[in-house]
C-alpha cells in the first residue's frame, strides 16, 4: 500500500497510524501547489479530489479521507488498539471524535492557511479557540479523547494541535499536555521524522 502525503498536513494523522500500527508503507509526497507527486505524476490522475492523504490499496483501488483510511489501517491491525471493535459503545465514541475534528476543527483551521480576509481569518481563531476549550474540558483527567488509550482521532487531534502552533494558536493546558504525551511516542517521533518535520 502506497500513501500520498504532505509533510504537516492532515496525511500526518494515517502516517501515525501506520507507525503505531507497525504497518510497512510506501510514502509519496505530494506538492500541493503544482499537484505533482514527487514521481512527477499528476496527483489529479490519481485522487481527482486532489487533496491528502490518499491510500492506494493493494488491489489498485484508492481510499481517501483521512478518517476512512485511519480507521482502514487500524481494522487491519486490531491487535494495535487503535480502534475499539465494531460494536462496542468506545468505537463509536472514536467514531464521534474523529467527526468532531474533521468538519468543526480542521475546515475551521482552512481560511487560515489561504488567501482569506482578515475579519474571516478572525472569526476561524475564535471559533477554533472555543473548539480547542471544548476538547480541553473533555480531556480532563484522561490521557488521551477515549480514556488512557491512545486511538486514531489522537492520532487526529494531534495533527491540529501542530496547526494551532504553526498559526500562533494557544492551546489550553490540558490540550497541551495532551500534545506533550503524543509527541513523546515513538511511533509519532518516528512519523515527524520521516515527514521532515523534526530532525
Amino acid at each position: 500500500m502506497k500513501l500520498y502525503y504532505a509533510p504537516g498536513a492532515c496525511s500526518l494523522s494515517p502516517h501515525i497510524v501506520a507507525e503505531e500500527a507497525g504497518i510497512a508503507l510506501e510514502y509519496e509526497k505530494v506538492d500541493l501547489k503544482s499537484h505533482k507527486t514527487a514521481a512527477g505524476a499528476d496527483f489529479y490522475a490519481i485522487n481527482p479530489k486532489g487533496y491528502v492523504p490518499a491510500l492506494l490499496l493493494d488491489d489498485g483501488s484508492l481510499l481517501s479521507e483521512g478518517p476512512a483510511i485511519v480507521q482502514y489501517l487500524a481494522d487491519l491491525k486490531p491487535a494495535a488498539n487503535l480502534i475499539p471493535p465494531n460494536g462496542s459503545a468506545a468505537r463509536y465514541h472514536v467514531l464521534e471524535w474523529l467527526a468532531y475534528i474533521n468538519s468543526e476543527m480542521h475546515k475551521t483551521f482552512t481560511p487560515l492557511f489561504g488567501p482569506s480576509s482578515d475579519e474571516v481569518k478572525v472569526d476561524a481563531r475564535a471559533k477554533l479557540a472555543k473548539r480547542f476549550a471544548y476538547v480541553d474540558a473533555q480531556l480532563a483527567g484522561k490521557s488521551y479523547l477515549v480514556g488512557e488509550q491512545f486511538s486514531v482521532a489522537d492520532a487526529y487531534l494531534f495533527v491540529m494541535t501542530s496547526w494551532a502552533i504553526f498559526q500562533k494558536i494557544e492551546v489550553p493546558t490540558n490540550v497541551a499536555a495532551f500534545r506533550a504525551r503524543v509527541t513523546a511516542r515513538p511511533a509519532v517521533h518516528a512519523a515527524l521524522k520521516a515527514e521532515g518535520l523534526i530532525a
